[in-house]
């Protein structure tokens, strides 16, 4: 089995010997230009990841479109809405400030990919920027951006991520309440978790809480 496995370089271009689709190679560019911004503006989620001292994190930003910013063609801003307050990502941040992100847009099939640095800031007139709802953020994620490039459709056709006749109906998944229940009914030290509770109050505290 051990003579099977991918372990160097040599072996991945053994499994991988097509030539590199130059397609894949000159998408990729250094900055953010009008194609990019307009992907960008039309997205209201992606995904962040970063890596830290106790860890890797893969962490979901979501708002209406528009709500990441391109300042210039090399930055962006992304307002830090409330979360759970583990603060994962921006810890993570604080000790290696290198981010990769992924953007969806419903219904377009290509996926945006940015790679960066950050730092996060508190200033009062860069959060003033995207009060919602009477809210500031918290702090606001400025993304020096190193790279962005476009993902080919592949992933989300297969996926047939968009099509509403693949939406799982969510009776049939177990719920945040249940899945919360049943991890601390293992650890006798924490009291019993009333699951079906937290499943009726869950959409009211949401929607309380989006901002």
């Amino acid at each position: 089995m051990s003579d099977h496995r991918i372990v160097s370089l040599g072996d991945l271009a053994r499994a991988y010997p097509n030539p590199v689709a130059p397609a894949s190679v000159f998408k990729e560019i250094d900055h953010v230009d009008d194609n990019y911004a307009a992907l960008i503006a039309a997205s209201p989620f992606f995904v962040l990841a970063t890596v830290g001292p106790e860890g890797l994190d893969c962490s979901p930003r979501g708002d209406l479109p528009g709500f990441v910013t391109v300042r210039d063609a090399k930055t962006l801003l992304i307002p830090d809405r409330k979360g759970n307050n583990r603060l994962d990502s921006l810890k993570n941040i604080l000790f290696d400030d290198r981010i990769g992100m992924l953007f969806l847009i419903p219904g377009y099939g290509e996926t945006l990919r940015v790679n960066g640095r950050a730092e996060l800031s508190c200033d009062p007139g860069l959060c003033a920027r995207f009060e919602t709802a009477g809210k500031l953020p918290a702090s606001v994620m400025i993304v020096h951006v190193k790279a962005v490039y476009f993902q080919c459709s592949r992933a989300v056709v297969r996926a047939e991520l968009w099509n509403p006749e693949r939406q799982v109906d969510k009776q049939t998944l177990p719920s945040p309440g249940t899945i919360l229940r049943d991890i601390t009914a293992r650890n006798a030290a924490i009291e019993a978790f009333d699951g079906k509770a937290y499943d009726e109050a869950l959409p009211s505290r949401v929607r309380a809480t989006l901002y």
